[in-house]
């Protein structure tokens, strides 16, 4: 190959040296050669030919990149003119809003960083002659209009995604690109046609060797997409339509995350109108998680999607700390939305003696029995009890204009003469008072009296004592728990917006919803999650075998049930394992085998790989020693990639000082998590991660701390994908030793 093959080649050095089918040697080897040379390499050693069109679409992609450099800069030349325009008539500085945010949307679009562009071609048979589309990140057109790439959500592209040799879709060819941003690595070809038979029984991938090349790369701290390389039955759940619910079940290394990103992308763009104007949200687990997939969306051209956790959904609580599990298996029963119902109607209370109160030279009076009356008909009448406090207040002066025994009293102007009076406002405060969610529930569990009284036959006398908790000087200053939460937002719902602060306290709905980890979600979170569905379209993704937590569920329906729309739901599975080599995945797989998660696990794609340690320690005095140890081991090995130690919750600390001590920079899931190259990780916050080398220490005592400590070492075990080191002192369970 010439240098002139590549005329555009950038710096590639850092993307070899992540390629961790690389040797040290080669590395070596790779500091020493020019661009050019190093994408020779690299199209040899992993399988590619140097094609005879390689040339050709070298320069396709170049021209590529430079009409989207001055797409680009078209476009930021169009925003600077809009921003410059000043004055004007209202409609046209509505018009000027409009234009530059339509400019900024394709601004983001157009700047792609680092990421490839172009990925793909398809060739179809067309009558009589053929079409080429290329495919690409982002749609980009020449001067004459005529597209260079086409989006790879367009419908174009489904035929890139999904054509078997079963089903050709109309392609006669399908081409993938291994790329490094502009630089053209290798060409890989799978042609279809009448005289080219697919009689495969298993799953069919298609870019075998540009799959294997993603695949093997070290991992960058953060989630990457997969646009390149969606295979078919991603695809299909990519693509399924916005309404309903999908629920999509997959195993560890599935993609089932990325899978659901990607369709989000894809709902905004085959649905702009009306996702654009609804929203479309996505909800992870914790915050460690979101740090993890924040690159996806944008990478994709779609920045518009709001990331949050549950507690980001009530912007006014600080959430400090976290329950028991036995707590929060309380807390998150579907019995606490009559314990707030309850609560709320506490709030909602006839005065307990007959009111006088003197209005000129007569005394006005307002009696017990009339204010029953009241709230019995402010409770029929109105859903929300904030909105009802002003036909209460209104009634109130009513009677008291009626209860004149001289002259007729306008209740209008009783109501403006008297409603600063200190008796009225205490009569209106106890009989109906504006109430929020955290003044309602820092109340209820600040107080034994009312816990019992809205508690009624739902809860048990040691549920009871388990909620109450001494109150704090002020609501603000209360340590609110991720379980007080959909608690919280329960009572909202119930309360309604005060006068005044509609736009605070009123629950925003979104268009689409996209749940991740769902399978670990509490009656009560689900109803959060529910009561933001506009229309009841939602894509939750799981795995019932990884379901850990005081709410695990052991199958779906109970979460169906929950958010049982009229739209209904579908249901799809993934079947294909993408992140673990099967070495690793056969000794997780064995730990689950004779329980009732361990059926159907995925195919593992990757066949090969370093089969996992395990490393015993004589005594726990030698555990963290012998983890320092391994990880400045590992980490002489690893190169560029990842590294996570991952540990029962109760060891965090101990470690997190061990390893202070032995001088190894790490992260903490609230300082520095993923920031640096080692991780220390609580197991009951691993899920969803991905590294290149995964330590789990004590896998007993995870099985042990944890209320689903079987399935919660089942998701430890799979972090890793390229080698797993099992330290312990305990004795290791016998599923997890014993071989087939």
């Amino acid at each position: 190959m010439s240098k002139e093959s590549i005329p555009h080649s950038k710096e590639i050095a850092d993307f070899l040296f992540r390629d961790l089918f690389v040797s040290d040697e080669e590395r070596c080897s790779l500091a020493r050669m020019d661009n050019c040379q190093k994408s020779s390499f690299w199209i040899l050693k992993r399988g590619f030919a140097i094609h005879p069109d390689f040339q050709a679409e070298q320069n396709y992609i170049d021209n590529a990149f430079a009409i989207l450099d001055q797409a680009h800069l078209q476009a930021k030349k169009l925003h600077g003119m809009v921003e410059s325009g000043q004055g004007g008539t209202h409609q046209a500085r509505f018009e000027r809003d409009v234009i530059s945010d339509q400019v900024n949307k394709r601004l983001s679009q157009l700047d792609i960083g680092d990421a490839s562009l172009v990925f793909g071609r398809i060739d179809q048979e067309n009558s009589d002659q053929s079409e080429t589309f290329y495919i690409g990140r982002v749609a980009i057109w020449d001067k004459q209009q005529d597209p260079i790439t086409v989006d790879w959500r367009a419908p174009i592209a489904e035929g890139f995604y999904r054509a078997t040799g079963k089903h050709p879709m109309g392609l006669i060819r399908r081409r993938h690109f291994a790329t490094r941003k502009d630089v053209l690595l290798g060409i890989e070809d799978e042609f279809f046609g009448e005289d080219i038979i697919d009689d495969s029984d298993g799953p069919i991938f298609k870019g075998r060797m540009t799959l294997a090349a993603t695949m093997e790369q070290a991992r960058t701290g953060r989630l990457g997409d997969i646009v390149a390389t969606i295979q078919g039955e991603q695809d299909e759940i990519i693509r399924s339509s916005l309404s309903g619910m999908l629920i999509v079940q997959g195993g560890p290394g599935t993609g089932k995350t990325v899978v659901a990103l990607h369709r989000a992308a894809y709902l905004l763009y085959t649905y702009r109108f009306p996702l654009e104007g609804q929203g479309v949200l996505v909800v992870g687990p914790n915050r460690v998680f979101l740090t993890y997939i924040e690159q996806v969306l944008p990478s994709l051209g779609e920045a518009g999607v709001r990331l949050a956790v549950l507690t980001d959904l009530i912007p006014r609580v600080k959430v400090r700390g976290y329950d028991s599990e036995n707590i929060a298996a309380i807390k998150g029963s579907n019995k606490m939305e009559l314990v707030v119902r309850n609560a709320i109607h506490d709030r909602q209370r006839p005065i307990r003696d007959n009111l006088r109160i003197g209005y000129g030279l007569q005394r006005l009076s307002l009696t017990v029995s009339q204010t029953q009356q009241i709230i019995n008909e402010a409770q029929r009448r109105f859903r929300n009890h904030n909105s009802a406090r002003q036909f209460v207040r209104d009634q109130v002066f009513q009677k008291l204009a009626l209860s004149s025994k001289h002259q007729l009293i306008d209740p209008e102007k009783l109501q403006n003469d008297l409603a600063s009076a200190l008796l009225i406002r205490e009569t209106l405060e106890w009989m109906w008072p504006s109430l929020n969610a955290e003044h309602l529930i820092h109340d209820l569990f600040g107080s034994r009296a009312l816990l019992r009284s809205a508690a009624g036959n739902h809860l048990t006398n040691d549920e009871i004592a388990a909620l109450y908790r001494p109150r704090s000087s002020h609501a603000t200053k209360v340590d609110w728990t991720s379980e007080d939460v959909p608690i919280l937002d329960e009572a909202q719902a119930q309360l309604g917006p005060r006068a005044g602060y509609k736009e605070e306290e009123t629950i925003r709905t979104y268009g689409h919803i996209v749940v991740d980890e769902a399978q670990d979600l509490s009656p009560m979170k689900l109803r959060m999650l529910k009561r933001r569905s506009l229309n009841g379209s939602m894509t939750l993704v799981g795995d019932i075998a990884q379901a850990t937590g005081a709410w695990a569920h052991d199958n779906w329906e109970g979460i169906i049930e929950a958010l049982s729309q009229k739209s209904g739901y579908r249901f799809s599975q993934l079947t294909v394992g993408y992140r673990l080599p099967q070495p690793t995945m056969d000794v997780a797989n064995r730990l689950l085998r004779d329980t009732q998660f361990g059926f159907n696990p995925p195919v593992a794609v990757r066949e090969i790989g370093d089969k996992p340690q395990f490393v015993s320690v004589e005594t726990p005095a030698r555990l963290s020693a012998t983890v320092v140890a391994l990880v400045r081991s590992e980490l002489e090995k690893l190169g560029p990639g990842y590294l996570a130690v991952i540990v029962p919750d109760a060891y965090l600390d101990i470690m997190s000082d061990s390893l202070n001590s032995s001088g190894i920079r790490h992260g903490l899931v609230d300082a520095g998590a993923l920031e640096d190259q080692v991780t220390l990780v609580p197991v009951s916050l691993v899920k969803g991660l991905e590294v290149d080398v995964a330590v789990v220490v004590e896998p007993d005592k995870i099985i042990t701390g944890e209320k689903n400590g079987l399935r919660a070492l089942y998701v430890a075990l799979t972090r890793a994908t390229q080698r797993l080191t099992i330290v312990h002192t305990s004795p290791l369970p016998e599923s997890l030793m014993s071989e087939d």
